[in-house]
C-alpha cells in the first residue's frame, strides 16, 4: 500500500531529503488512519467480549495512532531551513519525536499492567465470539505489515522517529497474538487468564518503549559515529593529495539525518608551500561536503618530513608504543632538540575502554623511552580519546 501511495502522490524529481520527509509524512499518515480502525475493531471486540486485555490493546492502539501524529509533525518541522534560533537546522526535532513516542508507549504500558492486576485479583468470566477472532487476526496481520514498511523506511531513510515505530509495531503483534491465545485458550478450557494476557501484553509494550527510547536517547546525548562513516572520511581524506600525510582528531556532530558537521586534522609537510597546501585543504573540504554530505572543517598540522633525526625518534616511538598495544596510534610528532635533552612532544590516542589508568601508561612509555632511545630523551605527551560504534 505504501508504494502505492507514494506512486500517486510522490511523482516527480525530488532531493533527498525532501523525499525523505514525504516518505515520512506519509508513513504517519498511513499510520494515523490503520490505527484509528484497528482502535475501533478492538475497541468493538472488547466490548463484545467483556476482556481487559482486548479493550486495553484498541487503547494501545489509539496511543499508536497518537505517535504517528507525533512522527509526522517531526517530519513537517525538521524539513524547514535553518534560522538564526536553529542555525544547524530542526533535524533534531525527529528524535525529540522518537523520545515522545517512546514515553508514550511507556505510560501506556504502565496503565495496562495495573488494570490487567486489578483483573488477576478480581477475575471475570469472557465472552467468545468468531468476530473477535478475525478482529485479533487481522490486527495482527496489519500491524506486522505497519512494522514492515515502517522499518523498511526508516533504515533507507535513517529515520528514528520511524524505526521506532517499527519496534512499537512488532510488539503489538506480539502483544495481540498473546490476547488471541488466552482468549482462545478461555474459550476451550474456561481459564480465567485475560488478566494474565494483560500483563503479558503490558510487559511487551513496556520493552518496546524502552528499547525505542534507547534508539533516540543516544543520538539526543551525542554518540560515536558509525565506524564506517569514520573510515570513509579517513580513506577520502588520506587519497585526496600526497600532501596529506595523516588525519586525526576526526570529530563528527549529529544535527538529524543528513545534518553531519565534522572538523579534522590533517598532516601537511612542513616545508610546504602554505598557499598551494591551504587551496588542497579548500578542495578537500568541498569534497568532502559533495560526497558525504555533511559540512566539512580542516585544521593543518605542520609535520617535519626529511629530517633523518625527526624520521629516526618518530620511528622508534612508534615502535615503543606498538610494543604496548596496537591500538594506540600517535599524531603531531616533533622534537625540540637541547644542548642537555631533548622532548619528544606528540599525541596518543586510546580507546574511551583502554583499561591502564593515563598515568600509569605515560609513565611506562617514558621510562621505554629512556630504555631503548636514551636517558636524555622525555617525553610531552596529550592524550586524546576516540570512540566509534
Amino acid at each position: 500500500m505504501i508504494t502505492l501511495l507514494a506512486h500517486l502522490f510522490l511523482r516527480g524529481e525530488r532531493a533527498e531529503s525532501e523525499t525523505r520527509s514525504a516518505y515520512g509524512k506519509l508513513c504517519g499518515l498511513v499510520g494515523i488512519g490503520l490505527n484509528l480502525m484497528l482502535f475501533a475493531a478492538k475497541f468493538f471486540a472488547g466490548l463484545l467480549s467483556g476482556s481487559i486485555a482486548i479493550t486495553a490493546d484498541a487503547f494501545n492502539n489509539l496511543s499508536d495512532a497518537g505517535s504517528s501524529v507525533v512522527s509526522l509533525v517531526s517530519f513537517r518541522i525538521s524539513e524547514q531551513k535553518p534560522d538564526a534560533q536553529h542555525p544547524y537546522g530542526h533535524g533534531r526535532i525527529e528524535y525529540i519525536a522518537g523520545l515522545i513516542i517512546s514515553a508514550v508507549i511507556i505510560i501506556m504500558a504502565y496503565e495496562l499492567i495495573k488494570d490487567s492486576v486489578g483483573k488477576i485479583i478480581h477475575p471475570s468470566d469472557t465472552e467468545w465470539s468468531v468476530t473477535v477472532l478475525i478482529i485479533l487476526i487481522v490486527s495482527i496481520l496489519v500491524k506486522f505489515y505497519m512494522a514492515f514498511y515502517n522499518s523498511r523506511i526508516g533504515a533507507r531513510y535513517d529515520a528514528a522517529a520511524l524505526r521506532a515505530t517499527a519496534i512499537d509495531s512488532l510488539s503489538d503483534c506480539a502483544a495481540t497474538t498473546v490476547v488471541l491465545i488466552c482468549t482462545v485458550l478461555s474459550h476451550l478450557f474456561g481459564w480465567r487468564i485475560d488478566g494474565y494476557a494483560g500483563v503479558l501484553v503490558g510487559g511487551f509494550i513496556l520493552l518496546a518503549g524502552i528499547r525505542a527510547a534507547r534508539e533516540v536517547v543516544g543520538p539526543l546525548l551525542g554518540e560515536p559515529p558509525e565506524r564506517e562513516y569514520v573510515e570513509s572520511i579517513e580513506q577520502l581524506v588520506l587519497s585526496f593529495d600526497p600532501n596529506i600525510l595523516g588525519v586525526h582528531d576526526l570529530l563528527v556532530h549529529d544535527y538529524g539525518p543528513g545534518r553531519r558537521i565534522i572538523s579534522l586534522h590533517a598532516e601537511v609537510p612542513a616545508e610546504g608551500d602554505i598557499l598551494a597546501l591551504h587551496d588542497i585543504i579548500d578542495n578537500l573540504e568541498h569534497r568532502l561536503c559533495t560526497d558525504l554530505g555533511c559540512i566539512a572543517t580542516i585544521h593543518m598540522d605542520p609535520v617535519v618530513t626529511g629530517d633523518p633525526r625527526v624520521d629516526e625518534l618518530r620511528y622508534g616511538i612508534t615502535n615503543i608504543l606498538a610494543s604496548i598495544d596496537e591500538r594506540i596510534t600517535m599524531h603531531d610528532f616533533r622534537v625540540v632538540f637541547g644542548p642537555s635533552h631533548t622532548n619528544l612532544i606528540f599525541d596518543i590516542v586510546l580507546p574511551f575502554d583502554y583499561p591502564t589508568s593515563e598515568e600509569d601508561l605515560l609513565a611506562d612509555i617514558a621510562k621505554r623511552v629512556h630504555d631503548s632511545i636514551g636517558k636524555t630523551y622525555f617525553t610531552v605527551i596529550q592524550v586524546d580519546r576516540i570512540a566509534v560504534k
